[in-house]
């Protein structure tokens, strides 16, 4: 059996099935980052200053990642127009670039997580704030973790901007040596890396380019998918395949535009 308006346009819509049904579930979408992007703006307008910390994400990287994904939206464009000039070898390329542009901002994305994962703030009995690295980079630790590794202090290197909380939440440079400092944990409030536990700030930072990721990494399947075995169909079937590509090619658009609003609010604001 036949599947109607796979490739021709619908008599009441004006355009084929696949076209419709990606632009309602983009109109879900739109819905579901519309209510986080909401959050985000109220946690954000209530959130103290102190408690809402700035200057921690790396903004070159999350400039290249952003240029990353300008860059796959072009060329899934062009992949698409190359379907449309029948030409196919162009379209494998293109395709396979925006493939590459997807992993690769994954694989940035995994790095600046991993960097999270090894980066600590302590919170001291006196106040201050500190940021930096436990020696050995660990993942995870917390205080609870080493009082009951049996530890009296901590071997710490602060950044060579910390944060610090007095009367005023403000940026300090430290100019002594970017070394190592033995911290008592007597002198230790709390000590958190960043994660989603760390702040309000980093729950919704991983939740946000969480998601975000999650959705490149479904569209990096799908467009991996029409450029290997989907690919075939250019033989039985080629103006379905162009469909297929176009819808694809929607997706990424949205997936990139959301991108466009998450850098600046999280690593501009």
């Amino acid at each position: 059996m036949d599947i109607p308006y796979t490739s021709q346009p619908r008599p009441d819509t004006g355009i084929y099935n696949a076209k419709v049904g990606i632009w309602l579930f983009l109109a879900s979408e739109v819905m579901l980052f519309g209510a986080l992007f909401s959050t985000y703006i109220l946690l954000r307008v209530g959130a103290r200053p102190e408690d809402w910390p700035t200057g921690l994400l790396n903004v070159p990287i999350g400039t290249f990642n952003t240029a990353v994904l300008i860059a796959s939206s072009v060329t899934v464009v062009m992949a698409w127009a190359s379907l449309k000039m029948k030409q196919f070898n162009r379209f494998k390329l293109f395709q396979a670039i925006t493939v590459l542009c997807a992993l690769t901002f994954l694989g940035i994305k995994s790095f600046e997580y991993r960097d999270k994962f090894t980066h600590y703030e302590v919170w001291k009995t006196d106040g201050t704030r500190i940021t930096g690295h436990l020696e050995g980079k660990p993942m995870f630790m917390t205080l609870e973790k080493v009082k009951a590794a049996g530890k009296e202090s901590i071997l710490f290197t602060p950044d060579l901007h910390h944060y610090s909380e007095g009367k005023k939440a403000m940026h300090e440079r430290d100019h002594g040596d970017h070394k190592a400092v033995e911290i008592p944990v007597a002198q230790i409030k709390r000590l958190s890396a960043f994660v989603p536990a760390h702040s309000t700030y980093f729950a919704i930072y991983f939740t946000l380019t969480g998601l975000h990721a999650l959705h490149v990494l479904g569209g990096a399947v799908v467009m991996a998918y029409l450029f290997g075995p989907g690919a075939k169909m250019w033989f039985t079937d080629p103006d379905r395949l162009t469909n297929r590509v176009e819808v694809s090619g929607l997706f990424w658009h949205f997936v990139d535009l959301v991108w466009i609003f998450l850098f600046p609010i999280l690593y501009l604001l």
